[in-house]
């Protein structure tokens, strides 16, 4: 009886057997990249649900400034914003704040029935410097879309004022096609994390202001994006204070990219559809930033609060007559107009304390109030 002998595998089984293998690993690979894919697009999607938009585009009633507050807690210059609105038809504005979860805004917070409910139902807890920022400001965007009536968005913080009568607002950001976002290239930024690449490039990377005034379509591009708002959550943080007496730390901490979400997220965003041709490169909002130099290794800009004794006439008028704004990084200097036309740069200004909004008002820079009614109890904040 003969035993049967295996045969050995021929070279044609061989090469069958590698290229399955070839196959299946290529395969793998494809899945991998596809699920990394899947969880930056969904990293953003417990705290900005998606909703069934009405479209702005075929709108043709009467258009709308959708006002936007990214407030702390409470307004505190509430009582300056009710006078601004007053007698202003309702049909051309809309009012919704981002305040910290919980706070509710109603007669025992506000002076103003114009803000009673009009906070968002879905907020989160913003920290400064982080991405939680810009999360909160797509979270306002998602629900001013919600109404098609609202064509222009501006973003304001709680210390911001109007330099100007409602209409006088209304006329200039309607009259203009494009939006204001304060974007320009930094060529000494250091807050580029090659990390970033190739989703982010280096060349699309910008910087600006935060405060921003976008129309209809460029809001969408904001509240659409689920590429690269990820990137930024990952890759675009502030660093903790440095400890100087810590010189180790401090070495390896400087290598590490210091990055501030808020100033770079729709500036870069917008550079990379491609949209920057559709903006006017300024933002409407006026800062003053004072550099502290009281230590040379620890520099940094911070916005000067402007008191009642900052806000008389001349203080305002210096900041209504500016007409050009000078970008020193590009250059370029930015003479503001509006369709051709020459127009005062700025609309609105921060940071503004009480007292300096009491001030404005008492003067008739917004409109003619009697200061007097602000000595009644206010509501318990």
């Amino acid at each position: 009886m003969t035993k049967k002998v295996k045969p050995g595998l021929s070279m044609h089984n061989v090469l069958c057997l590698g290229w399955k293998m070839v196959i299946i690993v290529s395969l793998i690979l494809c899945v991998f990249a596809f699920l990394r894919i899947q969880q930056y697009s969904q990293s953003t999607s417990s705290a900005l649900p998606r909703k069934s938009r009405v479209s702005g585009y075929q709108f043709r009633g009467n258009p709308k400034i959708a006002f936007l507050f990214l407030v702390r807690r409470n307004l505190p210059l509430d009582f300056l914003w009710e006078s601004f609105f007053e007698n202003v038809d309702r049909d051309n504005f809309s009012i919704y704040i981002h305040s910290q979860p919980g706070f509710v805004f109603d007669e025992s917070t506000t002076r103003s029935a114009l803000f009673y409910n009009r906070q968002l139902k879905n907020r989160i807890k913003v920290a400064w410097g982080e991405a939680s920022m810009i999360e909160a400001e797509r979270l306002l965007f998602e629900e001013a879309l919600q109404d098609p009536a609202n064509q222009r968005f501006v973003l304001l913080s709680d210390s911001c004022v109007p330099l100007y009568n409602f209409s006088y607002i209304y006329n200039y950001l309607m009259d203009s096609p494009r939006s204001f976002v304060d974007s320009f290239l930094d060529k000494k930024d250091i807050r580029y994390n090659p990390k970033m690449s190739p989703v982010i490039p280096k060349k699309r990377w910008r910087k600006g202001s935060q405060w921003i005034t976008l129309i209809r379509r460029h809001a969408e591009v904001v509240v659409d994006d689920d590429i690269v708002f990820p990137i930024f959550k990952k890759f675009c943080k502030r660093l903790p204070p440095i400890d100087l007496t810590k010189v180790k730390k401090k070495t390896k901490l400087q290598k590490q990219h210091d990055c501030i979400p808020d100033e770079h997220y729709v500036q870069t965003l917008l550079a990379m559809h491609n949209l920057e041709a559709e903006l006017e490169r300024r933002t409407v909002t006026y800062t003053l930033w004072n550099q502290s130099t009281g230590n040379a290794e620890n520099e940094a800009w911070h916005p000067f609060t402007f008191t009642y004794a900052d806000s008389g006439p001349q203080q305002i008028k210096r900041i209504r007559d500016i007409n050009h704004i000078y970008y020193e990084t590009e250059f370029r200097t930015e003479w503001c107009s509006n369709n051709s036309t020459s127009v005062p740069c700025f609309l609105f200004a921060r940071k503004f304390s009480q007292g300096a909004a009491m001030r404005l008002l008492s003067q008739g820079v917004v409109s003619k109030f009697d200061v007097s009614e602000l000595l009644e109890p206010p509501p318990n904040h």
